[in-house]
């Protein structure tokens, strides 16, 4: 005879991950870059959302404070994140926040071109970041992004993770691609837009980060807007309604008074 355990479940360990929203002006104000993830992948599949993923071991490299612009501004760990952000995007986005020695600009969109045979290289783990930059004669542009946000996943999920967005203007010319592989589709478009656009798949955090990003009219707005908001840590919490459970964000983590009812929610 079996009885059940009445301790609580243990909650999944939270996994460091970093999230880039890469941002451009267009005459109609401001666009952002997002891929469709591909279905097969095991977190929001089938979505549109932001390149991202998990800090990888190549990402906690010592020697990549060698190799990094605006480190000296950063704890190991906050080391870790940017450059975790700034390999994400390039792996799933092509657009590279990188830069040769002494210049004060990003590469060209032809050198980011050229550099492509890396992205599948860096996305499999064979190939870290300190390799690529050191064989290719370059330095990351860490002092390229402002943090945007932070997402914790909450306890009940099954996969958890601890989520930094960063924020960065997207180099001139760098257009990006989807790689094809995690992702396979990809698009620039209006914050807003991606939203209420019935072929996308948005998922909660993803579609609150798109509503706070939409505020700003234009780059330097969305850049000034970051800079000068205290990042609070958003870890949503369900809470029983008369109607049903719903959803809940911390107001004061500057996404307005967010109450979802759990039968909206995907992923």
């Amino acid at each position: 005879m079996t009885t059940r355990s009445s301790e609580p479940k243990m909650a999944a360990p939270t996994l460091p991950s970093a999230t880039i929203l890469l941002v451009r002006d267009v005459p109609s104000g401001i666009e952002v870059f997002m891929v469709k993830r591909h279905h097969q992948i095991d977190f929001a599949s089938g979505a549109l959302v932001f390149p991202g993923g998990k800090v990888d071991p190549h990402d906690r490299d010592p020697a990549l404070r060698d190799h990094a612009d605006g480190a000296g501004e950063l704890d190991d760990y906050r080391l870790s994140l940017a450059a975790c952000a700034i390999r994400e995007g390039f792996e799933e986005s092509g657009i590279l926040l990188a830069r040769k020695p002494g210049e004060a600009g990003s590469v060209t969109a032809s050198m980011a071109t050229a550099l492509a045979d890396w992205r599948p290289k860096l996305n499999s783990g064979d190939t870290g970041l300190v390799q690529f930059l050191h064989t290719e004669g370059l330095r990351l542009s860490c002092d390229a992004l402002v943090r945007f946000a932070h997402w914790v996943t909450p306890p009940m999920m099954p996969k958890r993770f601890d989520t930094h967005f960063y924020l960065a203007e997207a180099p001139h010319g760098q257009l990006g691609r989807h790689d094809g592989s995690e992702s396979v589709d990809s698009v620039w478009v209006d914050p807003n837009d991606a939203i209420n656009d019935p072929r996308w798949t948005i998922i909660f955090p993803t579609r609150m980060n798109l509503l706070k990003l939409g505020k700003a009219k234009s780059v330097s707005e969305a850049l000034h807007l970051a800079r000068s908001s205290r990042i609070v840590t958003v870890e949503p919490k369900v809470e029983a309604r008369e109607g049903g459970p719903v959803l809940t964000i911390p107001e004061e983590a500057g996404y307005g008074k967010v109450e979802e009812p759990m039968s909206s929610q995907r992923g």
